[in-house]
């Protein structure tokens, strides 16, 4: 096989199976509303309130006080390398390459889900690359189970966003960790109806109703990582006010130069991405705690 030394990103495009299993994994890359970043800051704009008045027959309209700011996305990058034999590149029955591609593409997803979702800490730009839902949501929009997963505490949740100024239905998400589906299973309405419906054959899994996404992400953690081991979260809200900025990726790139020696060419993957919570009051967060 002649060497090739690669000298630019591979952008993985829609459709591969890299980003399948992004997507797949990743509730924050399938839900969240994107926006293409043309440098590693962007400003999105937010509005406040605007307001309306009933306008009495020939007097003067009131003006709104309505807030014109921004919240700001700063872009990270997620990557990893894999220093791959030659040798397997040639006689493996399995694409080697699109093997790690696929692996990295699933740690990743959890690893963003993760930090967008339940990191404690405060942002770093580092090992804890945004300010998570968790974190920017206040005490008044989170409730602890305090014990079993209950209707009485699902209901609540959805209605902490329910009655804020931001629910609409057309953009309600729920996102959960899988450990909550053995909860929702065991639990019905007052007329003996149960409230979580699996799906089958390509449709949605729904919770009241609503769409709910699944993520390994969905557990708390001091920093960002692909495998937490807090307390498992679901967090229902406004996908509007989830702003996921798409800088560049997932992209790869195979490079036999730093092998040259040793037979060994390097699988380098990455994907820049910035986020942000657009109004933290758009959301409410039920996490799971002991009794």
């Amino acid at each position: 096989m002649a060497r090739v030394n690669a000298d630019a990103w591979v952008p993985e495009e829609y459709g591969s199976e890299v980003i399948t299993r992004v997507n797949q994994n990743s509730a924050i890359e399938a839900v969240a509303r994107r926006v293409a970043m043309a440098s590693d800051i962007t400003k999105v704009p937010r509005v406040g309130a605007v307001g309306v008045d009933v306008v009495a027959k020939g007097t003067a309209y009131n003006d709104s006080n309505a807030a014109l700011d921004n919240v700001i996305l700063d872009a990270v990058k997620f990557g990893k390398t894999v220093t791959i034999a030659e040798e397997d590149l040639e006689d493996a029955i399995a694409n080697a390459v699109a093997a790690f591609q696929a692996e990295w593409a699933v740690d990743y997803a959890r690893m963003l889900d993760n930090a967008c979702l339940g990191v404690t800490g405060t942002q770093n730009g580092g090992t804890v690359p945004f300010t998570s839902v968790y974190k920017a949501a206040a005490s008044g929009q989170k409730i602890a189970t305090a014990g079993a997963v209950t209707y009485a505490k699902l209901s609540d949740t959805m209605a902490l966003y329910e009655g804020s100024d931001y629910a609409n239905d057309a953009d309600t998400v729920v996102i959960a960790h899988p450990s909550f589906k053995a909860a929702f299973r065991g639990i019905v309405d007052s007329n003996g109806r149960p409230i979580f419906v699996e799906g089958i054959a390509g449709t949605p899994s729904t919770l009241f109703g609503v769409a709910v996404n699944f993520s390994y992400g969905a557990k708390t953690s001091t920093t960002a990582t692909s495998a937490p081991n807090g307390n498992p979260l679901l967090v229902v809200g406004n996908r509007q006010h989830l702003v996921l900025g798409v800088r560049s990726g997932p992209e790869s790139l195979l490079s036999y130069e730093p092998g040259f020696r040793t037979d060994e060419p390097v699988l380098k993957m990455r994907a820049r991405r910035g986020f942000a919570v657009a109004r933290p009051e758009a959301f409410g967060i039920l996490e799971v705690t002991a009794s």
